[in-house]
């Protein structure tokens, strides 16, 4: 594969072709510093293109480790965010394991960190008062919005049967008609309903899971992972 290939983001063919040629380089040449350019081009093709690699940015973070001279703190940036999207996963602290501690005090990666922390905990009200104040970081990132608002959904559907209106508007931060369309698109396509409560309010009933009806758990050894239990507890509250 020539380096043209590599940098090539004009089509899926293309962007594909660029996927495969850098896990090949990944493969063969895992420490090679020469294989940096081409991984920090892949980090940005993963941001234009929606699409995402763990092992990828994990590789390159290591090089950076080897490299320090050559670091691009706007690449780590990216790196991270895009490892905050990944959530439940636990790809954020598997980055930010590998970046030195001078460059995370770092006032753009202070910020990431602390909207990891936020995440972790379903501090959602305090994750989206951050993020509106870190746009400049975060808006070079599309779609990280609907990636938070989708791990939002996840930590609620471990924790409800039926979540008040009210509470699944300040965990995806979505609110009025914005709201009553992206109720009316997961009722149509996630199988969610809607619930009437004495006060004319809305319950929204969740599709049944071993999390939130405990009785569709397959064994009795099968337990709710600590992670998830300290994530709720903030909602519970």
């Amino acid at each position: 594969m020539t380096r043209e290939v590599v940098n090539s983001t004009t089509s899926q063919k293309q962007q594909s072709a660029m996927s495969y040629t850098v896990e090949q380089l990944i493969s063969v040449n895992p420490y090679n510093p020469d294989i940096l350019p081409d991984l920090e081009i892949y980090v940005n093709e993963q941001v234009s293109s929606q699409t995402y690699s763990l092992n990828a940015n994990l590789c390159l973070l290591r090089l950076y480790q080897f490299e320090p001279e050559r670091m691009s703190t706007q690449i780590v940036a990216r790196i991270l965010i895009k490892a905050l999207m990944a959530m439940p996963a636990q790809d954020f602290s598997l980055c930010l394991f590998l970046i030195p501690e001078r460059v995370q005090m770092e006032d753009q990666f202070k910020t990431l960190i602390v909207l990891s922390h936020f995440l972790e905990t379903a501090r959602f009200r305090q994750f989206w008062d951050e993020a509106a104040k870190s746009r400049h970081i975060l808006d070079v990132v599309p779609g990280f919005e609907q990636a938070i608002q989708a791990y939002a959904i996840h930590v609620l559907s471990l924790t409800y049967k039926k979540v008040p209106r009210t509470v699944l508007a300040e965990a995806i931060n979505i609110e009025g008609l914005a709201l009553d369309k992206f109720l009316e698109s997961h009722i149509a396509n996630s199988g969610w309903s809607l619930e009437k409560t004495q006060d004319k309010g809305q319950l929204i009933i969740l599709p049944q899971n071993e999390f939130n009806h405990p009785e569709l758990k397959k064994t009795t050894a099968d337990g709710i992972p600590l992670e998830h239990v300290t994530r709720i507890f903030p909602i519970l509250g």
